[in-house]
């Protein structure tokens, strides 16, 4: 009687064992490596479809293994799924974000209290796994892989639902054949370049192009086009141009009229870029840029493209630049301002000045002397209901008004002024992102009048 019973409900024994086998895959390889994600769905994150269908994939295939590879892949998964993710943000590539962590140690993380919560939430889900992933995982019933396969699959195209109105929004990479354009060409900045006065190049960190919101665009460039005496020294014109990718594909855009960025400028020089062709003409030429040089490597390609001089953040505040912090601490951008006046002021020759700015960059956090605890004053409606987007504008009015004060000094030398983003705010949060356009970046072009008197 006994055999009997045990020979009945051992069929049933086994099926439950399965299901506790299949649930403890299912909570590792759907639940857990994509909870954290599926949480931003309604603030905002770089589509992850791909992402979540590798992890459903790499479970079926492991759920067999000893623990200690299981745990492997999982993790090894995680950073993967991690590093795409912030490179969603950034624009950046997988090749080229893996290049820029050697950059890491030059960063201050632990100024950002976003940057603090993902590390934390990241070391929960990994110490969790540890625990889970020793359960017993390799279930076999065909049923259950094919239900294993509809969960993540079913996942990964609710991803791609929530995610459709922020297409574009990331991985901004150039496409084969894309038109070019840069602000440097569109604004008649480089036909210029006569040699009768100087030239200015003013890349802004994360400046973008406002969409579909009338105080940010009432706000952009306000203080040079509401000055008269802007308007009485300066021809004011300005627009869009596209941008691709981060920072430095920035800089390569508006210096060296391309798509790209600057693996290529390491170890050999390009004549064909801007700061080269001056130098051919006879300006001198410098690049100033608020942080520290060795940060994608850019005291090495700056002369790569003809820089003659450069002035990194150890060198502003030597000249009198305050420091400030942030996740990239460096020089104030509104102090380096008066430098590069000082600079232009003291120049023996037609000079090329380059100024990349640093304090705008994400995340701008409070305190730090980034002067942006109070940024109702430049806009209360942006301070109530776009915070983040105030606390940038605040940083960017600093620089405008130190920029007029400086441009419009009677002492000031004739100068050519364009001032460029790099590329739009990567902000994390969709309600802050969706404020600019994801395709264009804003510019602005001061030509000196001729035989205008100084104001």
């Amino acid at each position: 009687m006994t055999t009997a019973a045990a020979i009945e409900t051992k069929p049933a024994f086994a099926f439950d064992d399965e299901w506790r086998r299949f649930g403890n895959w299912l909570l590792t390889w759907v639940v857990m490596t994509n909870i954290g994600f599926v949480a931003l769905w309604f603030v905002g994150a770089p589509p992850r479809f791909f992402d979540i269908v590798v992890a459903g994939f790499v479970g079926l295939i492991v759920k067999r293994f000893p623990f200690w590879l299981r745990y492997i892949s999982f993790a090894g998964f995680m950073v993967w799924t991690v590093l795409k993710f912030v490179g969603g943000l950034f624009s950046l590539t997988m090749s080229s974000l893996l290049y820029s962590i050697q950059f890491f140690l030059e960063l201050k993380p632990e100024n950002s209290v976003e940057y603090i919560g993902v590390g934390v939430v990241i070391l929960l889900i990994l110490g969790l796994a540890f625990k889970v992933i020793r359960r017993d995982q390799n279930f076999a019933n065909p049923w259950m892989i094919l239900g294993g396969a509809a969960a993540f699959l079913s996942l990964a195209a609710l991803d791609i639902q929530m995610g459709k109105d922020m297409r574009g929004h990331y991985f901004r990479s150039a496409p084969e054949g894309a038109v070019f354009g840069s602000a440097s060409s569109k604004s008649g900045f480089i036909a210029g370049t006569d040699g009768k006065r100087h030239l200015m190049l003013v890349i802004v960190e994360s400046l973008g192009v406002p969409k579909d919101n009338a105080e940010m665009n009432r706000l952009l460039f306000a203080h040079y086009k509401e000055s008269a005496a802007v308007g009485a020294r300066y021809d004011v014109s300005q627009g869009t141009t596209p941008f691709y990718n981060s920072t430095t594909a920035g800089e390569v855009r508006e210096l060296c009229g391309r798509w790209g960025d600057y693996y290529d400028l390491l170890d050999k020089k390009d004549a064909g870029c801007l700061p080269a062709q001056l130098a051919k003409k006879g300006y001198a030429t410098e690049a100033v840029h608020s942080f520290v040089g060795s940060f994608f490597k850019r005291e090495e390609w700056y002369p790569n493209i003809g820089f003659e001089k450069r002035s990194f953040a150890s060198d502003l505040k030597g000249q009198g630049a305050r420091p400030c912090g942030g996740v990239f601490p460096g020089a104030c951008d509104r102090d380096v301002v008066k430098i590069l006046g000082e600079k232009l002021r003291a120049a023996k020759q037609p000079t090329f000045l380059y100024w990349l700015t640093l304090n705008s960059h994400l995340p701008v956090p409070p305190g730090l002397n980034l002067n942006v605890d109070k940024c109702a004053r430049v806009s209360p409606k942006l301070a109530e209901e776009f915070p983040q987007i105030c606390r940038q504008f605040a940083i960017w009015n600093d620089i405008d008004v130190a920029m007029v004060r400086e441009i419009t000094a009677k002492d000031f030398p004739d100068t050519d002024i364009l001032i460029v983003g790099d590329h739009m705010p990567p902000f994390f949060d969709k309600h802050q992102r969706t404020q600019f356009d994801p395709e264009t970046v804003p510019w602005l072009y001061l030509r000196r009048k001729d035989n205008s008197g100084a104001q």
